[in-house]
């Protein structure tokens, strides 16, 4: 996609504080190259190897490595940044890391100038901790025994808590469900249970899988993710002979594609046990992130289910337009300008300043701080979504004459009176519709917002619009969808997204989500779909926050694919283990007996 009006903000540095508009603007220049970020956005949170020596001293902070013991005798290797000259013990914040230590180099020192001991911690059996490494299932205990050690040190004051985003975020829930004792936590862009990481509504986050053999920590090397081949290995069926495609053993993530359900594999993976939970926590997350929904989940379940009413009260939530932990001002096709960037270290300093040094302890806080695009300006609201939101459905129609050559049909907040016909689609594994679309079969695995435009002329995918608007629309929440649908296989999939449809024809996707059918009922007990039965399907398509000026129109696409973000459903039922693939006719009904809708959080 080209387009001739663009202007490309350069990011800073520095932290910036809401306020101010700015337009977003369409970005096509100055971007990673497009076959591999994902890849490469994955990796900057990886570290290199540490060093051997024991002691480093740079500035005012110096550095001791240790091997902290385990409870069973195993060493992990153990950095502890702090001020050079201070004998009194601190508070002390940790991070544990699968990636390596030497990457948080520079965070860990300016969390140690802050007045903090830092303490980061290799994974067991990676970069020079002893033990075998076991990904998240490994890290409950470790990070239990971690908080216990630390809290034993003549440094520590008694206050500890953790830091970090991704890996390091989801090691602060299972750190946090072993009841060790926790002062406050900061986890960014984590889950609380891994599966909700790797699957949604029933289907594979395929895009991950690139991650997972380039990442260094399933065992395929970092070269794997890099490969100019992924377009074509994520083709690949059945979906279980990837690595052999790739020419690398991966057992674990080869095992997590094997798991299509919730079972007892994800068991060791699952935090959610938040009534055994008593600390104030920050939650940071962007709403193109793959794992918002789970950070939402652990926001929401803090919120009702901690064990004190003081940590219930306390929960912050601060919700961006990026996408996997990177306080940008840019995702995918769309900048957002410098209001949008966010300096996540920042913001968890502050938040530990606060419950561990009591400074502006007694000035009250945001619970919530959200981003509205379209505006481009953070708002604040005591929780999430707002207070001041109420549920508007908005209804599919049938082409109307007054709308654009190619459109499904209208959105109207009316259902449609009487019987109408249903709206078909086909959906062929052979020619998925691509998450980025004008960049076709090159399949950009980037979460970002992509412009829709190509995808809404594919006859495979149902636009419905609204008209121009004649005052602007503000939303904030989660979006849901119900739509009524059959079709003539055992399996389909259901993608409902919501849009911003620009006067000048670009479509900015707010919000996406997806069904399995099989799915629609128990992601843990799947059951086939009878052919030509009309099935009420509940589709959650996700949290945003935005404002629609006048002129633009609110668009939504129904499409049966969205790749290489989701695998492909082979429509047969019979997951990934067979390469047979059946072509999908979908119907959608939009009559008042079956009337499929979208409902959005509306701002008063």
């Amino acid at each position: 996609m080209q387009r001739s009006d663009t202007r490309v903000g350069t990011p800073t540095d520095s932290h910036q504080q809401p306020g101010g508009e700015e337009i977003p603007q369409i970005c096509t220049a100055n971007r990673p190259h497009c076959r591999q970020l994902m890849f490469w956005s994955w990796a900057l949170l990886c570290g290199a190897l540490v060093t051997t020596h024991t002691a480093i001293s740079q500035d005012n902070i110096s550095v001791d490595i240790e091997a902290m013991p385990t409870r069973d005798g195993t060493r992990l290797r153990t950095r502890i940044y702090r001020q050079r000259g201070i004998t009194t013990p601190l508070p002390v914040l940790l991070l544990k890391t699968a990636y390596g230590t030497a990457g948080f180099e520079q965070q860990a020192r300016r969390i140690a100038a802050r007045g903090y001991v830092a303490v980061t911690q290799d994974s067991s059996g990676r970069n020079g901790s002893e033990g075998e490494f076991n990904l998240y299932w490994g890290e409950a205990a470790d990070g239990f025994d971690a908080v216990t050690w630390i809290r034993e040190q003549p440094w520590c004051n008694g206050r500890v808590g953790m830091w970090g985003a991704s890996y390091m975020g989801s090691s602060q829930w299972l750190t946090a469900s072993t009841r060790v004792q926790l002062d406050a936590l900061a986890p960014t862009a984590a889950v609380p249970y891994f599966y909700s990481n790797i699957y949604r509504g029933g289907a594979y986050i395929l895009a991950l899988g690139r991650a997972g053999f380039g990442a260094n920590v399933y065992g395929p090397p970092t070269s794997a993710g890099a490969s100019h081949r992924w377009p074509q290995w994520y083709l690949t069926l059945p979906l279980m002979s990837l690595d052999r495609v790739v020419g690398h053993p991966a057992p674990l993530q080869m095992s997590m594609i094997k798991h299509i359900t919730p079972d007892g594999f994800w068991k060791g993976t699952d935090a959610r046990n938040f009534s055994d939970m008593d600390f104030p926590a920050q939650h940071i997350v962007g709403c193109y992130d793959f794992m918002c929904a789970g950070a939402l989940r652990a926001y929401h379940g803090m919120r009702t289910q901690a064990a004190s009413q003081h940590a219930r009260d306390n929960q912050q939530l601060i919700l961006g337009p990026w996408d996997h932990a990177t306080g940008s001002d840019r995702a995918g096709d769309v900048v957002f300008g410098k209001e949008a960037q966010l300096d996540i270290v920042s913001e968890n300093l502050i938040w530990y300043d606060r419950w561990f040094k009591g400074k502006q302890k007694s000035v009250p806080y945001p619970r919530v701080r959200y981003f509205m695009m379209g505006i481009n300006k953070w708002r604040e609201s005591s929780a999430w979504p707002p207070a001041s939101t109420y549920p508007v459905p908005f209804y599919l129609h049938a082409h109307e004459t007054d709308q654009r050559p190619g459109e499904a049909g209208s959105l109207r907040k009316t259902p449609q009176h009487g019987p109408n016909s249903p709206t078909q689609l086909v959906s062929d594994p052979a020619n998925p519709v691509p998450s980025a679309p004008f960049h076709g079969a090159a399949y950009l695995d980037g979460f970002g917002p992509y412009d829709q435009q190509a995808a809404a002329a594919r006859p495979d995918v149902l636009a419905y619009t609204t008209q121009p608007l004649a005052e602007p629309l503000a939303l904030a929440g989660n979006l849901q969808a119900v739509v009524y649908a059959s079709a003539n296989t055992p399996d389909f999939d259901l993608v409902a997204m919501v849009l911003d449809i620009h006067p000048d024809g670009f479509r900015h996707p707010l919000a996406t989500g997806i069904l399995r059918a099989t799915a629609r009922e128990s992601t843990l007990h799947r059951s086939p779909v009878e052919p030509g039965k009309v099935y009420r399907l509940s589709i959650d398509i996700g949290d945003c926050a935005a404002t629609l000026p006048s002129g633009h129109r609110l668009g939504v696409h129904i499409q049966g694919s969205y790749f290489p973000i989701y695998d492909r459903n082979t429509n047969t039922g019979k997951g990934p283990f067979h390469a047979d693939v059946l072509t999908a006719k979908v119907s959608i009904y939009h009559d008042a007996n079956r009337p499929s809708h979208v409902t959005l959080p509306l701002l008063r």
